[in-house]
């Protein structure tokens, strides 16, 4: 956020969002310092630690999903009921949509969301396009109504676009654009007791092409309405960014932590992509994609720190992917297996 804090102007929008302040950044910063620290300066009680999930999963029950576009050969070999049946085995509570028919022919919401609640799965998201050049293609600019109709119908609480506002080019203007288009699908979205949201990718961290000192994600943050338009952060994609946009353009440094972004304004992250990465700078992402528990991210830390905002435990969730799997079906396992596995306060 500093190349924000260096900007005026977006200064001066990110106050008027109440993105950044003092009481937020004293947040971010006691949630970055040690569980230990903070328990003893507020005199936590053993009863309040248990409260809190000291000792429980990272992610409570009811928040581990993954998004079914990792699964897709799946889907159209056995079927989202096959799908369904195994993930329910692995122990998943979500799944987030990439489609929904994902190339199987035929299937109404309606058998959708049985095949959901036969296998105690609920939909948490989908992703839908952004915009089109046909006016009758499935996205929010060209087909709002029948997006939100579909979206309710399945019953699902957020429903968003993996499209990175590059809808007008990748200048800030273009970006405000963008973003008074995303508060339109925000406020009706909301009508209909919905939040949308944006998923990301590394390129929205990149710099604005008409202001190299301006990241693009500090616009898109500051120009939308934080009670409107959410955020799914992809944690590899934005460590990618880290790797691949920790300069400017004029080689002087501009690093930032990911997980920053999600502490300043936690209510505006609902949703998370849990997916892993080897650190390896031999290739242009500096990161090879694996399967969550066998990469290099730090997902102790990052849950944990997420779990002790306000409302943590309650209000996010968990979405495991991968966008090029060996095999979907063992990296779904293998990875609800780590994440699982892991404690808060332990090793796990």
């Amino acid at each position: 956020m500093k190349r924000a804090q260096d900007n005026p102007e977006l200064a001066e929008t990110l106050r008027r969002r109440r993105f950044l302040g003092v009481a937020a950044g004293a947040t971010a910063a006691g949630l970055l310092g040690t569980g230990t620290a903070a328990a003893a300066q507020t005199g936590t009680t053993t009863a309040a630690s248990a409260q809190n999930g000291r000792g429980g999963p990272l992610v409570p029950r009811g928040h581990l999903g993954i998004q079914l576009y990792t699964l897709r050969d799946q889907v159209q070999s056995i079927g989202f009921a096959g799908v369904f049946e195994e993930l329910a085995r692995y122990g998943y509570d979500q799944v987030e949509f990439a489609g929904y028919t994902q190339g199987t022919g035929a299937i109404t919401l309606k058998q959708l969301k049985r095949l959901m609640r036969d296998n105690g799965l609920r939909g948490i998201g989908s992703h839908v396009g952004y915009y089109s050049d046909d006016p009758k293609a499935y996205t929010f600019a060209t087909n709002l109504t029948q997006v939100l109709d579909d979206a309710e119908a399945l019953g699902l609480p957020h429903v968003g676009t993996a499209s990175g506002p590059w809808r007008y080019g990748s200048t800030v203007d273009g970006w405000k654009r963008c973003a008074e288009e995303f508060n339109t699908y925000g406020a009706a979205a909301k009508a209909r007791g919905m939040k949308f949201y944006q998923h990301n990718h590394a390129e929205e961290f990149s710099f604005a092409t008409d202001r190299p000192d301006v990241r693009l994600y500090d616009v898109l943050l500051a120009e939308t309405d934080p009670e409107l338009v959410h955020l799914e952060m992809d944690i590899y994609w934005a460590y990618v960014a880290q790797y691949r946009f920790g300069k400017k353009a004029d080689g002087s440094p501009a690093p930032f932590e990911p997980l920053t972004y999600v502490l300043r304004a936690p209510h505006r992250y609902p949703l998370f992509h849990v997916k892993d990465g080897e650190h390896d700078e031999t290739v242009p992402d500096g990161y090879r994609m694996v399967d969550v528990g066998d990469g290099d991210i730090d997902y102790r830390r990052f849950l944990s720190a997420v779990g002790k905002t306000h409302g943590g435990r309650r209000d996010h969730h968990w979405m495991v992917e991968h966008d090029q799997p060996a095999d979907s079906l063992t990296t779904a396992r293998r990875s609800a297996r780590y994440l699982r596995s892991l404690r808060c306060g332990g090793r796990g």
